[in-house]
């Protein structure tokens, strides 16, 4: 989970965590990042406006990778516009979630992913 808002990270890392997964949680890009490839996370969470490398960056730069490639992303973001949903898409995102969420979908998205 990579996102700059604390609580909503804690908030995410409650339910995954209720659900028996395990998770690392990132605060800026740079740090999401080199977690990433430190722990070669099964599924990662990411929202797109992050301080240092914003999460097109990241999202590009793991699914252009072939070691980090077929990782899923879910992009969780406050940014809704048409324009960013086609550019998260085409940086290798297998989903796009607009802030505010609903849970049970979120919740369903990961374990799709993670089937």
């Amino acid at each position: 989970m990579v996102d700059d808002e604390p609580e909503l990270v804690k908030a995410i890392e409650i339910r995954l965590k209720a659900e028996n997964y395990q998770v690392f949680t990132a605060f800026d890009g740079e740090e999401g990042l080199a977690k990433a490839r430190e722990v070669l996370p099964n599924l990662i969470i990411l929202d797109i406006m992050l301080p240092k490398i914003n999460g097109f960056k990241i999202c590009r730069l793991l699914k252009f990778d072939e070691k980090y490639k077929d990782i899923p992303v879910i992009m969780l973001t406050a940014k809704t516009e048409e324009e960013d949903k086609a550019l998260g898409k085409e940086t290798g995102a297998n989903e796009y979630i607009a802030k505010p969420f609903d849970w049970k979908f979120l919740i369903e998205k990961v374990n799709e992913h993670l089937k």
